[in-house]
C-alpha cells in the first residue's frame, strides 16, 4: 500500500522536482499545494498520510500552517522541508509538533527514508539535527555553579529562549501554560543578571547549554 503524501511549497519547480524524485517508490503524491492556506484546505477531504510542508511560504508560513494543521488535525504527520539547516526553525518545528526537518538537497534515500519512518510513527531515524535539537529541549538539569540556582524546568525554559522560540511555543513545548513561561522566562532574567532574552540566549550559549 502507497503512503499518501501532500506536498506544499510555494515554487512550483520543487513540487515538480520532489516529484520526480518520489516517482517509482512506494510514495504517491496526493495532491500538491503553493500555500498554507491551499493546504489546510485540502486537508479537510484528502486522505494523506504525511504533509511535507515547506517552511518559508508568503502569508501563511510553514510554521503558522504547522500550528494550524496540529490544531485542527492533531494526528496528522508534517515533514518540514527547508533550505536552511537553521537550529531555531528546527526547534520551532519540534515544539510544535512536526514529526521530522529535512533539507531540499538531501539525496532520494533520505527523502523517501525520512517519509517512510515519519508515516510509521517512527523516531527520526538519522542523528541529524532535529533528534539532537528535541533531546536538547528535553533534557531537564540543574546547574552545577551555586552562583546561578536555576531550577532544572528553568534550565529548560532557556535552552528554549536560547533556540529562539515565543513564549507560547516554549509552552507548547513543555506543555505549561505562557503565563507559566513568562514568569520563568522573568525569573530566568533576574536570576542570571541580564535584562533580555538575547542576553539570556548568549549567556546560555557561553555555558554550554544549547
Amino acid at each position: 500500500m502507497s503512503i499518501r503524501v501532500i506536498v506544499v511549497d510555494d515554487h512550483e519547480v520543487i513540487r515538480t522536482g520532489l516529484a520526480t524524485l518520489l516517482a517509482d517508490s512506494d510514495i504517491e503524491i496526493v495532491a500538491e499545494a503553493a500555500s498554507g492556506k491551499e493546504c489546510l484546505d485540502l486537508l479537510e477531504n484528502t486522505p494523506v498520510d504525511v504533509v511535507l510542508l515547506d517552511i518559508r511560504m508568503p502569508g501563511l508560513d510553514g510554521l503558522q500552517t504547522l500550528e494550524r494543521i496540529k490544531d485542527k488535525h492533531p494526528e496528522t504527520k508534517v515533514v518540514m522541508l527547508s533550505t536552511y539547516d537553521n537550529p531555531t526553525y528546527i526547534a520551532r518545528s519540534v515544539a510544535l509538533g512536526a514529526c521530522d526537518y529535512i533539507l531540499k538537497g538531501s539525496s532520494r534515500d533520505a527523502m523517501i527514508e525520512t517519509i517512510r519512518s515519519t508515516a510509521k510513527g517512527e523516531s527520526p531515524s538519522r542523528l541529524g539535527e532535529l533528534k539532537r535539537i528535541a533531546g536538547t529541549m528535553r533534557i531537564r538539569q540543574t546547574l552545577e555553579d551555586d552562583e546561578v540556582p536555576l531550577t532544572q524546568r528553568e534550565t529548560q525554559v532557556l535552552r528554549h529562549v536560547a533556540l529562539g522560540l515565543s513564549n507560547k511555543e516554549i509552552g507548547r513545548s513543555l506543555e505549561i501554560s505562557v503565563e507559566t513561561v513568562k514568569e520563568h522566562v522573568q525569573n530566568i532574567l533576574r536570576k542570571i543578571a541580564v535584562s533580555d532574552r538575547t542576553q539570556a540566549a548568549v549567556w546560555a550559549v557561553r555555558r554550554g547549554l544549547v
